[in-house]
């Protein structure tokens, strides 16, 4: 299983250890770490390699019960009152049933009453649905949630129980020379705009006026774009105006400016482009 994610994961053995390890185990698992580590493209390696499949929902505030778990058709039980046969299962009951990974992501925005149904299919192993019947956990059925550690907005606090029930993986971010390697699979440049790109996102992370920083897609994307907006402008080399406008373009979207700051996003953001400059260093 591990094999699998050297061909699509920068990086990361020790956590692809211990998490095939963990849903090996027949472990639960609960990924902590920042948007951009990697944690969903992790796991898809590790189900395909598993050859299982890999269930994803979003959670949000709109994640209920029935929508996790699923619903009978409101036209057919008008006329055909309630039937098993007219339960069109929901994310939670097919992964069940075809002995997938369920993947949540946002577990901490997810409503409580629906974090307890989960509870309750990690402590049975099995679920009960009213006027459908029980539905049994295939063998090789887990949850895998992912949760962001640190934006506390719109969050909240997990039950101890979940994590009574589950394993831990934190997932930081990479090294610099790591995230680079990733950007430079993902969007081939100029090794220096690579480097720079790279550097640039790593400051956004540690500036006193950023309360969130960006994650390595923001170098992704600076790349992306400047290479892109250089064609645009018959530029032959990369000038300083165009990286400058890349990075805007980019990190202005992904970078969270810290309350009462005095200063713009766009400001900031050129603050940090001139510092990542390695002929200022």
């Amino acid at each position: 299983m591990v094999e699998a994610t050297r061909a699509s994961v920068v990086g990361r053995e020790r956590e692809s250890e211990v998490v095939a390890a963990a849903l090996a185990a027949g472990r639960n698992l609960l990924l902590e770490g920042p948007p951009g580590t990697g944690k969903t493209t992790l796991l898809r390696a590790l189900a395909a390699g598993a050859g299982v499949g890999l269930v994803l929902v979003e959670g949000n505030a709109e994640l209920t019960p029935a929508r996790l778990v699923g619903h009978h058709d409101p036209s057919r039980v008008l006329t055909e009152d309630y039937r098993p046969d007219n339960f069109v299962p929901g994310p939670l009951c097919r992964a069940m049933t075809e002995g997938s990974l369920l993947y949540v992501e946002e577990l901490n925005r997810v409503p409580e009453e629906t974090l307890n149904v989960l509870l309750g299919v990690l402590s049975e192993r099995e679920m009960h649905i009213p006027r459908y019947g029980v539905v049994p956990a295939a063998a090789t059925f887990r949850l895998v949630a992912a949760m962001n550690p640190y934006d506390a907005v719109g969050t909240a606090r997990v039950s101890p129980a979940l994590y009574d029930r589950s394993c831990r993986v934190a997932l930081g971010y990479q090294d610099e020379d790591i995230e680079a390697a990733i950007v430079a699979r993902m969007a081939p440049g100029p090794a220096n705009l690579v480097s720079r790109s790279v550097r640039a996102v790593r400051m956004t992370r540690e500036h006193p006026d950023l309360r969130i920083g960006s994650s390595v897609r923001g170098a992704i994307d600076i790349v992306l774009v400047a290479s892109e907006l250089a064609a645009v402008r018959g530029e032959a080399a990369l000038s300083e105006r165009t990286g400058l406008d890349a990075a805007r373009t980019a990190l202005s979207g992904k970078v969270t400016v810290q309350e009462g700051c005095p200063r713009s996003v766009d400001e900031i953001i050129e603050e940090i482009w001139g510092k990542a400059d390695p002929g200022k260093r």
